[in-house]
């Protein structure tokens, strides 16, 4: 007979993706520029709504979105945007497409000034995974903040303290799972 596996509350239940994205890949630190990118774009997508919402429909965001490849989403103009507003299988927000859109042009003008997206985004913490508590999971912290504010700052937008800590906690920059979650201990960083 095999133990019941404990996760963080938010991924208990009946939801098998909700499940598998909490246990591969929540809170596992990322460090591909690129992935950094489309979470941060996803967690955007995300205000006002579930992340289960979001997770649901990624695929149909990848699609949406050229894989979420800044180079190609840089060049979308007018006529793309027409497009994804009429996607149902996305969030069909004009401003949270167009903020893609100017995201992936900042992201690509940081590469061509040397600047890499996944060296800003780790510079806050060293390059080192920060900790929770496990006990409580704040919405925002004074860190998501002051990263908030340089992201707009540089011209990102739907980049809140709020937002930013989701992001953080997704990419595993801040590992805040549970005390009792079997991926507590796991998702350590270099």
């Amino acid at each position: 007979m095999s133990l019941p596996v404990h996760r963080c509350t938010w991924a208990e239940g009946d939801d098998a993706l909700m499940a598998r994205y909490h246990d591969e890949e929540w809170g596992v630190p990322q460090r591909d520029p690129r992935m950094l990118w489309e979470m941060l774009v996803l967690e955007g997508f995300q205000a006002g709504l579930s992340w289960r919402t979001i997770l649901h429909k990624r695929e149909a965001f990848r699609k949406a979105f050229a894989g979420f490849d800044p180079v190609k989403v840089a060049r979308f103009g007018e006529k793309q945007v027409e497009e994804l507003v009429a996607d149902a299988g996305i969030i069909r927000s004009r401003a949270k497409i167009e903020a893609t859109i100017a995201a992936a042009r900042i992201y690509c003008d940081m590469q061509a000034r040397g600047e890499d997206f996944a060296a800003f985004c780790w510079s806050f913490t060293d390059g080192k995974v920060l900790r929770g508590d496990g006990r409580s999971v704040p919405a925002s912290t004074p860190l998501s903040g002051r990263i908030s504010k340089e992201l707009k700052r540089r011209g990102f937008k739907f980049v809140g303290p709020v937002i930013v800590h989701a992001w953080m906690q997704a990419v595993g920059i801040v590992n805040d799972h549970s005390v009792a979650c079997f991926r507590r201990n796991k998702s350590q960083g270099p």
